[in-house]
C-alpha cells in the first residue's frame, strides 16, 4: 500500500516528537507498506515550502503572504496523492480543523481515499492555556469545525481509551518503541548516599516537574542521608522558569529552598550525550501534571521510551500499558510536592535490572502499533 504520512508542521533533530513520527514511518514499513513523508518548512532561502520526501511540492514563497497561503493552499497534496496512487493518508493533526482542510480531506475521501488521523492527546483545548492570542484564537476556529472535519476521516487514532471522539470512532493503539534506535542502559550497582533523577522533555506545565523541585526543596529542610538530584534535559518554556499560572517557577522554588546544586539544567541533549546521562541517571520522572490539562488517561511516548532504556520512572496520570509494573512509582494526580522520602524508599527496594526492564514491553513495538491502524480502518 501507497501511504502519505501528512505533517502540517517540520522535523526538528531535537525533537521527541520527530523521532517518534519517524519511528511510525520505519513501522509502516516495517508492515510491509511504502510511505512517503509530506512536511512543511522553510528553506535555505526563506521560502516556504511543502515537501514529500526530498521532492517541493509547493513553493510558496517568502513573507507573510507565503505564511498566509501554506494554511489554506493544499491542493499539491491532493495531486501527489492521485497521481502516485496512495491508498492512505496518516495525518497527525495540529488542530487546524478549518474549511481548507475539509476541503482537502473531502476531495481525497471522494478519490477513494482513506484517512487516518492522529490526535496525540485528547483532550487538548486546555494545553493552549496561557500561549499568545494568535494561538488560542487558531483552537477557537479548531472548535468550530473539528466536527465536520471528523466526518471526512475514516477513523481517528488515539493514545487515549476514549471510543468516540469529535463524533468519528476511534482506533486505540499505545504509543510505541523503536527498539533499534534506544539503547539499554547501563547497569550501575545501586548507591545508597546518592540518587541521581532524569527528566527528559521538552518542559511545559503539565509535566508538573516544578512538584519535584519543592518536593527536592521540602526534602532538605532536613538533614539528608540521601543526596538527591535532579537533571532536567531537554528545552524549558519560559513560563515554566518564572512563575507559570499553575505553579511558582523553577527559579523561585531553588531560590525559596536553596537547592541550586541539586537541580541541575542540562539544555537539549540528544544522541551520546542523551545516552550517558541515561547511564548515569537511577530513576526518570514522567508527566507530573496532565491534570493541569484536563487528562487523565493517556499513554505517553516518554513513558514508553523510560522503560526501553531501562530504567524505573515515576508519573501521576493513568496508563493502562505501565501502571501496575513493578518499576513504577505512581504519585497522586494532584498539586502536592512529591514525597522524596517514599521515592527513595521505592526504589531501594526495587531489584530489577534494566534488561527486565525493557523485556517487559516487547509487545509496543512500532511495527505493532501501526498494524493495529491498518487492520482497523
Amino acid at each position: 500500500m501507497n501511504i502519505i504520512y501528512l505533517l502540517f508542521h517540520g522535523l526538528s533533530p531535537y525533537s521527541g516528537i520527530s523521532k517518534k513520527i519517524l519511528h511510525q514511518v520505519k513501522g509502516f514499513e516495517a508492515c510491509g507498506h511504502r510511505v512517503s513523508l509530506c512536511t512543511y518548512s522553510i528553506a535555505d532561502n526563506d521560502h516556504r515550502v511543502r515537501m514529500i520526501n526530498n521532492e517541493i511540492i509547493e513553493d510558496y514563497g517568502t513573507g507573510k503572504p507565503a505564511a498566509a497561503k501554506r494554511r489554506v493552499s493544499y491542493q499539491c497534496i491532493y495531486r501527489y496523492a492521485v497521481t502516485h496512487q496512495v491508498e492512505l493518508i496518516y495525518v497527525r493533526s495540529f488542530h487546524n480543523a478549518n474549511p481548507f482542510t475539509i476541503r482537502l480531506f473531502s476531495k481525497l475521501r471522494k478519490a477513494g481515499i482513506k484517512i487516518a488521523m492522529e490526535i496525540p492527546t485528547y483532550p487538548y483545548d486546555s494545553e493552549y492555556a496561557g500561549f499568545p492570542l494568535v494561538t488560542r484564537l487558531g483552537i477557537q476556529v479548531d472548535k468550530v469545525f473539528r466536527k465536520t472535519l471528523a466526518k471526512h476521516v475514516n477513523a481517528i487514532v488515539t493514545f487515549s481509551d476514549y471510543h468516540c471522539i469529535f463524533g468519528q470512532r476511534t482506533i486505540q493503539i499505545s504509543n510505541g518503541v523503536d527498539f533499534d534506535s534506544i539503547p539499554l542502559k547501563k547497569t550501575v550497582s545501586k548507591n545508597t548516599s546518592v540518587i541521581h533523577l532524569l527528566g527528559v522533555a521538552e518542559v511545559h506545565y503539565w509535566h508538573g516537574y516544578d512538584r519535584l523541585i519543592e518536593g527536592l526543596g521540602k526534602y532538605y529542610q532536613n538533614p539528608a542521608n540521601t543526596t538527591v538530584f535532579f537533571h532536567i534535559a531537554g528545552g524549558i518554556w519560559k513560563s515554566e522558569m518564572h512563575d507559570s499560572q499553575h505553579a511558582p517557577g523553577f527559579y523561585e522554588l531553588i531560590n525559596k529552598y536553596h537547592i541550586e546544586k541539586y537541580v541541575i539544567f542540562h539544555g537539549q541533549k540528544m544522541n551520546e550525550e542523551l545516552d550517558e546521562l541515561f547511564n548515569e541517571a537511577d530513576f526518570a520522572i514522567g508527566s507530573l501534571a496532565r491534570h493541569r490539562s484536563g487528562i487523565d488517561k493517556i499513554k505517553t511516548l516518554k513513558n514508553r521510551e523510560y522503560a526501553a532504556r531501562g530504567i524505573p520512572f515515576a508519573y501521576s496520570e493513568t496508563d493502562g500499558d505501565f501502571d501496575k509494573m513493578p518499576y513504577i512509582l505512581k504519585v497522586p494526580a494532584d498539586e502536592s510536592p512529591i514525597d522524596i522520602h517514599r521515592l527513595i524508599r521505592f526504589y531501594m527496594e526495587l531489584d530489577l535490572s534494566p534488561r527486565k526492564i525493557r523485556d517487559s514491553i516487547k509487545n509496543l513495538s512500532w511495527k505493532e502499533q501501526m498494524m493495529k491502524v491498518i487492520n482497523n480502518l
